[in-house]
């Protein structure tokens, strides 16, 4: 697999930060806004190339955050290992 692009990265973290203010919710007051952070996503994946694994685009477009964290957790793992 190819390595994480600078905005495959950004994805990520803000997908990692999107579920830890997610889980902050039930106890935080007043409610943290995801809106933001939505936004930054949308952003985000505007700019991804035509290239981008489908998987993760499809995950992304259709707004299945927490599966697309997963693809990219695990090509960052990947990455980690070091394939070089």
């Amino acid at each position: 697999s190819s390595a994480m692009t600078e905005t495959e990265n950004a994805i990520l973290q803000t997908l990692l930060e999107l579920d830890a203010t997610v889980k902050t919710m039930a106890t935080t007051h007043p409610k943290p806004e995801l809106s933001p952070l939505f936004a930054k996503l949308d952003g985000l994946v505007a700019q991804l190339p035509k290239s981008t694994e489908p998987d993760l685009l499809h995950c992304l477009y259709k707004h299945s955050y927490e599966k697309a964290r997963f693809i990219l957790q695990g090509r960052a793992a990947e990455n980690a290992r070091g394939t070089c």
